[in-house]
């Protein structure tokens, strides 16, 4: 069962990874765009993840089944398919509204499943699944962008976007070998899912947005400053984010080794060592130095990567679906924003003020998510008997 989560997650981010790095550049280049239309295109997507992402965690904790993830990896692999045939600009924003933006809910949907399948399993699986999985989806970002490279070398966009086709539609192989879902709780035990966001819900889901508008911003920035500041080639910021992605490997893995109950302790401290990120950089001005820096960030990224998402479905036992769309959409919001905010920060106040922004970003995040505090109690501790699971 494990290692089909771990198959179907590192197949998405591969899928993700190898057109994510390309995608802006196929609107300015085949399809003829303009910066305004091409910004209008991406934030459509993310608009419509949005969207599609609540709407699949609410199915899901009615009915926990893989059938909303299927759907999730089936509408990009759809819209991959029509994009490497049209570059017509209506069809484009119908393709981004109606099909891509499901595929931005399909990581929150694979990391629901793994919370359901993992916690009938027992509580030493489901506490060291979910940062495996992280490091896999680290590993998958480190290698789908070079995919992503020589595919365009070998045949352009037309191939990259077939290809990006297949690979989501490939998703789909792991979750139907996954097996049928069955139930996180009994249900006498389990209760109504849904309801009302609590306050420790409502803080974290603040705090994590803060982290990823502060994550996404400092890459708009980094290389903005590594470049214009700096003076450095173009190949030193692939250098610094090749580090990082190496970084977050062992990291994420890392993670497992420490005990639940200090799981929200490191969870913060990983968030206020980004903050510290932040102003190294801004205070580094050589190679060595930037690349300490990333090896900070990929410690950062990869414990707020691997806990956040066991935190905040912590905090929603009942909602593993739902709660893991809120967790997905703050890196959503993120990216809807992120662009502007860094874009007019280094323009009114510099590159290095931009970094120190990105800092305060972080370290807000960093309160707000030690205000929320732990969760009243971690299912995982008290898995049910897997005798009486009703399947689906």
């Amino acid at each position: 069962m494990f290692v089909w989560l771990l198959v179907g997650v590192l197949m998405l981010g591969i899928a993700e990874s190898m057109i994510g790095s390309y995608l802006v550049l196929f609107g300015a280049g085949p399809a003829r765009l303009s910066p305004l239309q091409v910004g209008l295109f991406m934030s459509l997507i993310s608009a419509s993840g949005l969207a599609v992402s609540t709407w699949l965690g609410r199915r899901f904790d009615r009915s926990a089944s893989r059938w909303p993830a299927l759907l999730a990896v089936a509408g990009p692999a759809a819209g991959y398919a029509i994009l490497s045939t049209t570059t017509s600009y209506p069809v484009l924003l119908l393709v981004a509204v109606g099909l891509l933006g499901a595929g931005t809910a399909a990581f929150a949907q694979l990391f629901a499943l793994a919370r359901v399948h993992l916690t009938r399993a027992g509580e030493a699986l489901t506490r060291r699944g979910t940062p495996a999985l992280r490091s896999v989806w680290s590993l998958a970002w480190a290698v789908g962008p070079m995919a992503g490279a020589a595919l365009l070398a070998a045949g352009g966009y037309g191939r990259l976007l077939a290809a990006t086709a297949v690979a989501f539609l490939a998703v789909g192989v792991p979750l139907v070998l996954l097996g049928r879902t069955p139930k996180a709780r009994d249900e006498r035990e389990a209760g109504p899912a849904g309801g009302r966001l609590g306050r420790p819900m409502l803080l974290a889901a603040a705090g994590f947005t803060c982290f990823h508008t502060a994550m996404l911003s400092g890459s708009v920035v980094l290389p903005l400053y590594v470049t214009g500041t700096l003076g450095r080639p173009d190949a030193s910021v692939g250098l610094l984010f090749s580090v990082c992605a190496l970084v977050e490997i062992p990291a994420a893995l890392a993670t497992m080794l420490f005990p639940a109950a200090r799981r929200r302790r490191i969870l913060v401290a990983g968030m206020a060592m980004f903050a510290l990120y932040f102003v190294a950089v801004a205070a580094s001005a050589t190679m060595p130095l930037l690349i300490a820096t990333q090896v900070v960030r990929g410690i950062a990224l990869a414990t707020v990567g691997a806990l956040g998402i066991t935190y905040v479905q912590d905090l929603a036992p009942r909602s593993p679906g739902r709660a893991t769309a809120i967790y997905a959409n703050t890196l959503t919001f993120g990216s809807l924003v992120s662009g502007v905010l860094a874009g007019a920060t280094a323009q009114v106040l510099g590159y290095r003020p931009a970094q120190l922004f990105c800092a305060a970003l972080a370290a807000a995040g960093c309160v707000l998510l030690a205000v929320a505090g732990r969760p009243v109690a971690a299912p995982a501790s008290e898995p049910a008997s897997a005798s009486g699971a009703a399947l689906r």
